[in-house]
């Protein structure tokens, strides 16, 4: 997953009134931003989980166990990238973000539902 870099990693103070331009209801941006941050952190979380798969060991012996710089330089990436409500911001005020409201999946055929 490719991050931008113009995304900041920390707070922001954001403008409300910014969020009800696309949808023209704060509430129904918000909801569309938590659902696109949810993606965000679930691929994200997937992608973190893959790499460090890599190092899993089936040895159970805790003498055994040792240091990886590797894995902990992989976990540091993931601990600095934006966050993914942050990401999820940006990308929805960007217009990135498609999504349909209930009344326009209601008009879709039964087959495109689904999608």
């Amino acid at each position: 997953m490719k991050t931008p870099n113009n995304v900041s990693a920390s707070i922001v103070t954001r403008n409300m009134s910014e969020f009800a331009n696309e949808t023209g209801n704060v509430y129904e941006s918000i909801a569309i931003i938590s659902k696109r941050a949810n993606q965000l952190a679930v691929k994200l979380k997937e992608e973190l989980n893959g790499k460090l798969a890599e190092f899993a060991t089936t040895v159970d012996n805790l003498e055994e166990v040792f240091e990886n710089r590797e894995q902990i330089e992989i976990s540091k990436h993931y601990e600095r990238l934006p966050k993914p409500t942050n990401l999820a911001i940006e990308e929805f005020l960007e217009g990135k973000v498609m999504y349909r409201t209930e009344e326009e999946v209601a008009q879709l055929p039964e087959a495109r539902r689904a999608e």
